[in-house]
């Protein structure tokens, strides 16, 4: 997305606490005692298990709070993949005078089903407690890997990039992300967190997206004014899976640019 989009706009990306080259606790952590500012509901109370980790969707949001005032970057539009679009609408909340808007990017949810959320956890332990480095070197592992994920095959050096994200991963950030972003009380928090932000709120889903799918996009939109009873805020992008940024690059690309354009 940067090489397309840095031609006319600034783009910063950074890595997660836990993951790429960013540790997953150093000793400059930053104080999560207290929010720094924008909502002040119940949905930012400190004392719940929000705070309590530091990988939950809200502790990641201070994160990247602490971030843009280090960078003293004051107007910004936020743009978050899956987990990633949960964080971004927590981080707006959080900042309502720095953050201009959020695109979401096959990110959506706010329902709770606990059947298929515990299979989910579970599975995902499982899967994550088997991350040998020689994974990696498998032939044609980094297809294999995504396979599941994308309704067209992704460049081979993306598909490779993800397997090795997936095998350096912090192993405390890789669970405790999993564990703490799916429990219901977190799930259920986001229509409510997603009507009340004041600020432009859009939502790219892939047409295809088994992970997260369309109408689950569309079931957190809604609860945004900016839905309009028809789906103003959603893009659906045909022939596009759960990773549109790389499936579907320029699509992605042409649509983020319209909307901070303005267009």
């Amino acid at each position: 997305m940067i090489s397309r989009l840095s031609i006319d706009l600034q783009c910063l990306s950074y890595d997660l606490r836990g993951f790429g080259e960013s540790q997953s606790q150093t000793e400059t952590d930053v104080d999560r005692g207290e929010p720094t500012g924008g909502l002040t509901s119940h949905l930012l109370d400190t004392s719940s298990s929000q705070f309590d980790s530091l990988y939950t969707p809200t502790a990641y949001a201070q994160d990247l709070v602490a971030l843009l005032q280090e960078l003293n970057i004051t107007s910004a539009w936020l743009i978050g993949h899956s987990l990633g679009g949960t964080i971004a609408l927590w981080a707006a909340a959080l900042m309502p005078d720095r953050v201009q808007g959020v695109i979401c990017i096959n990110a959506g949810g706010g329902i709770y089903l606990k059947e298929a959320f515990e299979q989910f956890r579970s599975a995902g332990q499982r899967f994550l407690q088997v991350r040998p480095r020689w994974l990696s070197q498998l032939p044609l592992i980094d297809l294999l890997f995504t396979r599941a994920s994308v309704a067209r095959p992704l460049d081979r050096y993306w598909a490779r990039q993800r397997v090795i994200d997936f095998v350096v991963a912090d192993p405390e950030a890789a669970v405790g992300t999993l564990l703490d972003s799916t429990t219901e009380e977190e799930v259920n928090r986001l229509p409510q967190l997603v009507s009340q932000l004041k600020q432009p709120v859009y939502f790219l889903a892939g047409a295809d997206d088994k992970v997260m799918e369309p109408k689950y996009v569309r079931h957190l939109a809604s609860f945004h004014r900016l839905f309009q009873y028809c789906a103003d805020n959603v893009i659906e992008i045909p022939d596009c899976g759960h990773l549109a940024m790389l499936e579907q690059p320029d699509a992605v690309a042409g649509h983020i640019r319209a909307i901070v354009n303005g267009q």
